[in-house]
């Protein structure tokens, strides 16, 4: 059992409180995976403060030397990449394939940003007098704390970590608890690597009491949060009071469209991947996917029989998957939703339970489950509800399904399977969404490109790319007169 702690000012330390919370494995609630500390705000703002202490030097150092110290972690998570799988398996349960993914994914996102210290930062722009020089920088923000959720552990954090440090941040994460002893373990990997102390630092426990603190903190001047509508409201508000950057990365309720000349088979393939891969716990994840009339029995049939075929069970099985959900909570909340959808005359076509095989009794497993007779006012066509639940819709025309996919507070991700340009275009013309694809699962993301949303799924901001120096920098105009 993995006994994890704070890391401030460089080292290893206990929180003030003295007290532990048990993480336990979604797969088998009857193991510690291990425990981690319940901190206080005295942790929050003692990391906080090493952060600052931090900041001239590690602000001061070229940008090539602070990208060494990302490569070098790099290269370290790429080495111990099946350690931190297994790790991030056993704590919040997705298949091991998917965490070694996600491992090495966090690996090429530390080396992208490694690159950045070498990169343009400005420009130079022509003066009236044509004498003086007049251009500009990207100067960091400063202290910068970082909230991030459980569903990726590993990809979340290093999206943050890596781009707020290469630009020459300090760094506060409080992760979700239940995915706190991964998060030690990137923590590891930076010690390993060498950096400054104070540079990054990790403190965990409450949410709700640490991330108030940071928001709060009168030393952190951009605060850049992954996870729920509620809380990101609340760290909105906070931030605004204080004048300072925040950045909000929230829901969503994600469409794929079917058209009638669609290639059936990939789309079939496409949204059991996008809906059933993470158990659904993706915020990209496919909820509802809107089918033409003219082909909705045939795919549906294309759908159910792939997903007959999905094995559930513990992500440290190869064959599997479809893991647990990461606690009970979250299990019980997916199965709340579906008493819903069939209290509202949803139609359950499988699934719709936890499994009944005893074997399962111990993890909080709910079956790959499709509704389908779903209508845009029921709670399954517009709420999210971030688990392996999908709902199947039906249109006549390409304009009734992109208002159907509209229909809902979110604009994260969307996605059509068509082979007609007019169409595709058409989608991305009118969806209200950040992330559009044509022919490709509404799931996924890639690194170098800009990631955010729309509506309530985002603060309008984006991630990852070379989109996060706007978050993480200022611009600096700089006018030297000759």
């Amino acid at each position: 059992m993995m006994e994890a702690l704070n890391y401030i000012r460089g080292a290893w330390c206990a929180s003030s409180t003295g007290l532990t919370v048990e993480n336990r494995n979604p797969a088998n609630r009857e193991e510690i995976v291990g425990l981690l500390p319940r901190s206080a705000k005295s942790d929050a703002d003692a990391a906080v403060r090493a952060a600052h202490e931090a900041l001239p030097g590690w602000r001061s150092l070229p940008g090539a030397s602070r990208g060494d110290r990302l490569l070098q972690a790099a290269l370290i998570l790429e080495r111990r990449a099946d350690e931190a799988a297994r790790l991030l398996t056993r704590e919040m349960g997705k298949t091991l394939a998917e965490a070694k993914g996600e491992a090495l994914r966090g690996a090429a996102i530390l080396k992208y940003y490694a690159a950045e210290g070498v990169r343009a930062n400005g420009e130079q722009i022509p003066a009236s007098d044509g004498k003086s020089l007049l251009y500009t920088k990207k100067t960091p923000l400063g202290v910068v704390a970082l909230i991030t959720p459980w569903n990726f552990p590993i990809a979340i954090p290093l999206w943050k970590l890596a781009p707020a440090l290469i630009y020459g941040n300090t760094a506060v994460l409080k992760p979700a608890t239940n995915a706190g002893l991964t998060a030690a373990f990137l923590f590891e990997v930076f010690h390993e690597a060498g950096f400054p102390p104070g540079v990054v630092n990790l403190v965990s426990g409450s949410g709700a009491e640490l991330g108030d603190a940071l928001a709060r903190h009168p030393l952190v001047q951009g605060i850049s949060f992954t996870g729920s509508n509620a809380v990101g409201r609340q760290i909105a508000q906070q931030a605004s009071r204080r004048g300072i950057k925040y950045q909000l990365e929230m829901g969503g309720k994600n469409a794929v469209i079917v058209m009638e000349d669609a290639d059936l088979e990939k789309a079939a393939d496409a949204v059991v991947s996008g809906a059933m891969k993470s158990t659904g716990q993706k915020c990209t994840a496919t909820s509802k996917v809107i089918v033409m009339q003219a082909v909705k029995e045939q795919f549906v049939a294309l759908l159910l029989k792939r997903i007959a075929s999905i094995r559930v069970g513990d992500g440290l099985d190869a064959a599997v998957y479809c893991g647990p959900l990461a606690t009970e909570a979250q299990q019980q909340s997916v199965l709340q939703h579906i008493r819903q959808g069939l209290a509202q005359g949803a139609r359950l076509l499988c699934g719709g339970k936890q499994p009944d095989d005893p074997a399962y009794a111990s993890g909080h497993y709910v079956e790959p489950t499709v509704f389908d007779l779903v209508t845009p006012e029921m709670a399954l066509a517009c709420e999210e509800i971030f688990g392996p639940v999908l709902a199947v819709m039906e249109a006549q025309t390409l304009e009734e399904a992109i208002r159907l996919a509209n229909q809902t507070e979110f604009g994260l991700s969307a996605a059509i399977f068509t082979r007609d340009l007019a169409s595709a275009m058409m989608f991305t013309n009118r969806i209200e969404a950040g992330m559009v694809k044509v022919n490709a699962e509404t799931a996924g993301v890639e690194y170098q490109a800009p990631f955010g949303g729309l509506k309530q799924s985002s603060s309008h901001s984006r991630e990852q790319g070379r989109a996060a120096m706007d978050f993480f920098t200022h611009t600096q105009t700089v006018s030297i007169s000759i």
